[in-house]
């Protein structure tokens, strides 16, 4: 199970009243990737492992919960003309039970507020969180009055390369979390598969925190 990476379509998109906005030279708008941003950062590729492998982990729990249950009714189907009422009971409320039991571990799993989600709720909402502190910052720092997300669903027709600030947003990150160093990072149209499967192998000569600033510069 692969978590596609709209889990950034929450405020930095920064895009309200954009309507409303007149052409003015002090106005300036860039956009990012967040892709790309993701893909740079391996501790997102960690998360992203981490939570796809529980999430197999308990889905083969119910398959085996499930093929247990198909036995159990191959058996009262070849059983049933020689059970008693009472046996026939006993064996229906057993498989009741167990139709019962999966489909509580199928919540507590996979429910609204169940375990898959609580846990990608912890692994990735700080680096959610990392992000836009970043982007804020970058904007505030190249006053820029609006950024807008190439991977989140906004229609852009058009973009000029030198206003995609992802990279700058990835340097700023570097402060705080390793990032991919600039030189080896990879376009997300270059890197085949999500985000998460891909960007946390890329952890030759990961950026410390503290060797962002000389990255900026380069």
């Amino acid at each position: 199970m692969k978590t596609k990476t709209s889990i950034l379509l929450f405020a930095f998109c920064m895009i309200l009243g954009l309507g409303k906005v007149q052409a003015q030279g002090n106005q300036r708008i860039a956009y990012i990737d967040t892709d790309y941003i993701l893909q740079n950062i391996p501790e997102y590729g960690d998360a992203q492992e981490e939570i796809n492998q529980m999430s197999v982990a308990w889905e083969n729990e119910i398959k085996a919960l499930r093929n247990k249950l198909d036995k159990m009714v191959r058996d009262y189907q070849t059983e049933s003309v020689l059970l008693s009422d009472d046996m026939k009971n006993r064996k229906e409320a057993a498989i009741a039970a167990k139709e019962q039991e999966i489909a509580a571990l199928q919540m507590q799993y996979f429910g609204p507020d169940g375990e898959l989600f609580t846990k990608r709720v912890e692994l990735i909402q700080p680096i959610q969180e990392k992000i836009y502190n970043a982007i804020t910052q970058v904007a505030q720092i190249k006053n820029y009055a609006f950024v807008l997300d190439k991977a989140a669903g906004t229609t852009i027709l058009y973009c000029n390369d030198k206003f995609d600030i992802s990279d700058d947003v990835l340097d700023e990150i570097g402060n705080v979390m390793q990032t991919v160093r600039r030189q080896d990072r990879k376009r997300s149209n270059v890197a085949s598969g999500s985000a998460g499967s891909g960007s946390g192998n890329k952890k030759s000569e990961p950026r410390t925190p503290k060797g962002a600033e000389d990255e900026r510069k380069k």
